[in-house]
């Protein structure tokens, strides 16, 4: 059964893969970021890891990408998992319905970000986490070596020094937050660490497999458990409402489970109690989802049924 499960697995994503085919290359990469203008923006992969332990893949599911936003699914994991509820003092659990670097907002909520996924929420969590363990971005790298199996994960230098070299927005945000008193740590550390966690490379098998303690409830790979799953089930809720930067809505009615994209161009997805689901296609929308990656989770859930609603 497991393995008639599985082929019937690796088929339906090598379906997905020609059916998304002609949406690769659509839409823009991140030319913003120099280093992630270089992308081509026709590469596509996409992986699925179940409860099982086994992952499966179709097109270019191995080849590394720079994770960008998705890496705020782990630092939040891993500050609830020290500390459960300091967070929340520091920052809302509200879809933002705006750009995901707006300093507007920031103002008009007092240097409250809204929620944890938007720029400023994540360098308040970063803020939180250095606090908390020192070390945010080598604590980050231990966990997802450990979890992917892969210990050669690391930062691509060459994308951290081009954002950090055009940083200005993020670097205003933080500023801003100190000055309503909602920074803990010099904002350079602040902001040294939150780039290079966005910089770190995954490839879509190692994301799934990353990322698969979120559908099973907060357990990690050795069993262990990271999250409670009342925790497990916060932050798959805050993936659904505000994982797709001001998209959400529109992500949840297509795919219909929890998300978290990043303008590198992947998207990890979860299906709680079944698998995790990672799509890669750096050519973005205009709110800085990938094209092909969401038709290609939309095609996934509606295909195997699953979804939480």
């Amino acid at each position: 059964m497991a393995e008639q499960i599985a082929g019937q697995l690796s088929q339906l994503l090598e379906r997905i893969a020609d059916e998304v085919a002609p949406l690769r290359g659509a839409g823009t990469v991140a030319d913003y970021i120099p280093a992630l203008a270089r992308v081509d923006p026709g590469r596509f992969g996409i992986a699925v890891a179940d409860l099982d332990g086994g992952v499966h893949g179709a097109g270019d599911w191995e080849t590394p990408f720079s994770m960008q936003s998705i890496s705020k699914v782990f630092t939040l994991a891993l500050l609830l998992a020290g500390s459960d509820e300091a967070l929340w003092r520091r920052v809302g659990r509200e879809p933002s319905g705006n750009a995901f670097n707006s300093l507007v907002q920031l103002e008009h909520e007092r240097g409250i970000p809204r929620n944890p996924f938007i720029n400023a929420g994540a360098l308040t969590v970063t803020d939180e986490l250095i606090s908390l363990v020192g070390d945010a971005t080598g604590e980050l790298l231990a966990f997802l070596r450990e979890e992917s199996g892969n210990s050669a994960l690391r930062v691509d230098e060459e994308v951290a020094a081009s954002e950090a070299a055009h940083a200005d927005r993020n670097l205003a945000l933080t500023h801003f937050m100190a000055s309503y008193g909602n920074m803990r740590n010099p904002v350079a550390t602040v902001l040294d660490h939150y780039v290079r966690q966005c910089s770190i490379e995954m490839s879509c098998r190692d994301l799934v497999l990353a990322g698969l303690f979120l559908a099973a409830h907060g357990v990690r790979r050795d069993g262990s458990q990271l999250l409670t799953c009342r925790q497990a089930k916060r932050i798959n809720a805050i993936m659904l409402t505000c994982g797709t930067y001001d998209a959400a809505g529109d992500f949840a009615y297509r795919v219909g489970v929890p998300g978290k994209s990043g303008v590198g161009g992947g998207i990890l997805a979860i299906v709680p109690g079944r698998c995790a689901v990672a799509v890669w296609s750096p050519g973005l929308d205009k709110r800085g989802n990938s094209v092909a990656g969401v038709a290609a989770l939309d095609h996934f859930t509606t295909l195997t049924g699953w979804s939480v609603f």
